[in-house]
């Protein structure tokens, strides 16, 4: 199964405020800005040679994204790693008895698939699993 690093997510309480640094001062070009409702959350991918930089800001109070903020504050949130076949990539992991917070994989508007695994099976990382359509 070939596997590649999609991209490294940064929670922030502002992607506006936030690109002062990643774009204006570092040089990272914007790619997207986008609203996923299914995460109350606002998005901003930032171009990284072939992965990305993805800023996260919560949209909503009483969300898993806004209670990491509260709890922990701005900073690294998870890493994604692009698989061919999601499903067979959560099948894989089920069997090893990896703890999913999606058995079964969500699906952004642009029909990428997506699902995350639990830190407790992975070593404290956040981990995020996309199959891009």
């Amino acid at each position: 199964m070939t596997q590649k690093l999609n991209h490294i997510a940064v929670l922030v309480e502002n992607i506006d405020d936030s690109l002062a640094f990643w774009q204006d001062a570092l040089g990272l070009q914007v790619s997207q800005v986008e609203e996923v409702p299914a995460e109350s959350a606002k998005v901003a991918f930032l171009s990284l040679g072939e992965s990305k930089l993805e800023l996260v800001q919560p949209l909503r109070e009483e969300t898993g994204l806004e209670r990491a903020l509260q709890k922990r504050g701005p900073g690294l949130h998870h890493i994604c790693i692009e698989v061919p076949d999601i499903h067979a990539a959560l099948e894989r992991l089920q069997a090893h008895q990896v703890e999913l917070i999606n058995p079964e994989p969500r699906k952004r508007d642009d029909g990428t698939l997506y699902a995350f695994i639990h830190p407790k099976s992975t070593g404290g990382v956040l981990l995020e699993l996309y199959q891009l359509p």
